[in-house]
């Protein structure tokens, strides 16, 4: 049976944030793929391509959707983020043998629980209609909330690598009871593969209570991983082989993923 795990990078980000992970995992004998999210993986420093004004979470869901659908067997789906959420709604379409979500995003419906979970669309909000543009993120904002296990030095070079996002995707996100459209939405009773919910203990932008209330909405199916000593991006961090070989080690051990 061929391994096949598709690696998805989150919003800002490009398939460069995985490449720690696609290394790992082809060492274990996987064959890996690193898309880019629509309007992603280009020169994060250019102006953004007009088009990412009205890219939506939907439209991300759809790409990699086409993306797995052209490949040679059933992928394993592991994604970031926003990522997880994409992954989510891909398997809900029966096209994954199994997803692993590191510090997913919340689903349509969720509401956040703590201060640092608010920070982020409060943030939003003071800079104006940013649903209507591209947007960026301020460094004073990644550093504390989603870089903080990286030493300094690695946190400007990381940041230094974020692109534009979507300013639609960032609304569907945190505002997600604005939505028409549920873009953020999840049909868990439609994913049909094992889930592995892997969860920075020191995240500050996904709480890992809000992973662990997802894992017990697909109850037998999921299993719940606490990533100790790490943050929201794990993939990257000092230590990132820790948490790699625990995944790897869960799809080996998990029927019906690589036998």
């Amino acid at each position: 049976m061929t391994k096949e795990i598709v690696l998805i990078h989150g919003a800002f980000a490009g398939p460069w944030c995985m490449e720690d992970y696609a290394g790992f995992f082809r060492a274990r004998g996987w064959t890996v793929h690193t898309p880019a999210l629509r309007y992603h993986g280009g020169d994060p420093k250019a102006e953004p391509d007009p088009g990412l004004t009205d890219t939506s979470v939907m439209d991300y869901a759809d790409d990699i959707a086409a993306f797995v659908q052209g490949l040679d067997s059933k992928p394993v789906l592991l994604g970031h983020a926003i990522a997880g959420v994409v992954a989510q709604q891909v398997a809900s379409r029966g096209l994954a043998s199994a997803i692993v979500l590191i510090n997913p995003n919340a689903a349509w419906g969720t509401l956040p629980e703590t201060d640092d979970e608010r920070a982020v669309p409060r943030a939003l909000m003071e800079g104006g209609a940013f649903w209507k543009q591209p947007m960026r993120v301020d460094f004073d904002l990644m550093a504390p909330f989603a870089l903080n296990k990286m030493p300094e030095a690695q946190q400007h070079e990381v940041f230094d690598q974020l692109g534009p996002e979507s300013g639609r995707v960032m609304f569907e996100m945190f505002f997600w009871m604005f939505d028409d459209h549920h873009a953020m939405k999840v049909d868990i009773d439609k994913v049909d593969c094992p889930v592995l919910i892997v969860s920075g203990t020191e995240d500050r932008a996904v709480n890992p209570n809000t992973c662990r209330a997802l894992a017990k909405l697909y109850g037998d199916r999921a299993t719940f991983l606490p990533a100790e000593n790490h943050a929201h991006f794990l993939f990257m961090e000092p230590g990132w082989e820790g948490p790699a070989g625990q995944i790897a080690d869960w799809l080996d051990q998990t029927p019906g993923v690589t036998d």
